[in-house]
C-alpha cells in the first residue's frame, strides 16, 4: 500500500545553502523561480527526511532537493532539467 504524506510548507521555515544559491544563479534560474518551486511546487519524497519541490516551466523544469530538520527545511541543492 503506497501511504502518501501531505506537508503544510507554511509551517516551515526555508534556508537555502549559500553555494546551492551560487550554482542556482550560474544555472541561471533567478530568485523568483526559487520562491515560485518553493511556494507552489509539487512535492515528492525521498529518503527518510529528504525531499523533492519541483516546477515545471515552458523550457525546464527547477527542481530544489531539500533536508527536512525539525521545522525548518534547508535547501541543499537546486537544479534545472531541460
Amino acid at each position: 500500500m503506497i501511504s502518501f504524506d501531505i506537508i503544510d510548507l507554511t509551517q516551515y521555515e526555508f534556508e537555502i545553502r549559500r553555494r546551492a544559491f551560487i550554482r542556482a544563479m550560474q544555472r541561471g534560474v533567478t530568485p523568483g523561480m526559487i520562491e515560485a518551486t518553493l511556494k507552489g511546487g509539487t512535492i515528492k519524497h525521498f529518503g527518510k527526511n529528504d525531499v523533492k519541490l519541483y516546477r515545471k516551466y515552458k523550457n525546464f523544469t527547477v527542481i530544489c532537493v531539500d533536508e527536512i530538520i525539525g521545522t525548518k527545511i534547508k535547501i541543499v541543492a537546486i537544479e534545472i532539467k531541460r
